[in-house]
């Protein structure tokens, strides 16, 4: 028994699957260099707050985040509560960042999605 098929309209899911593909790997692309503009921001002077430099030096990323190591990293950004029943207010560093790089990670990615919408 010998079965044979078709596909029609091959062509055009190739040309589409082809877009995603190049969509997905220019997007990986956006991510990973505004997470690097995170990071780069973040070590340069003012970037991060700095008593030992402990914190600083704690500021990592890769492909897919940037972020503190140290524990105390959130205490510093949101704040925290003192033994005495104070609080001492967070700093919001990391948020700082992260709010100037959005306009720039919509702005590339608005341009890349009109690239690959032409």
């Amino acid at each position: 028994m010998n079965i044979k098929s078709k596909l029609e309209g091959a062509e055009e899911l190739q040309e589409r699957l082809s877009r995603f593909s190049e969509g997905q790997r220019i997007l990986d692309n956006i991510k990973k260099e505004c997470l690097k503009n995170i990071y780069n921001r973040g070590v340069r002077q003012g970037g991060t707050p700095v008593d030992t430099g402990e914190l600083r030096m704690s500021l990592t990323f890769d492909t897919d985040q940037a972020g503190y190591t140290k524990d105390y990293a959130p205490h510093v950004e949101y704040g925290h509560r003192t033994l005495g029943g104070g609080f001492v207010q967070g700093q919001r560093y990391l948020q700082r960042n992260v709010a100037q790089e959005q306009e720039n990670f919509q702005q590339t990615l608005a341009g890349a999605i009109k690239e690959l919408l032409k």
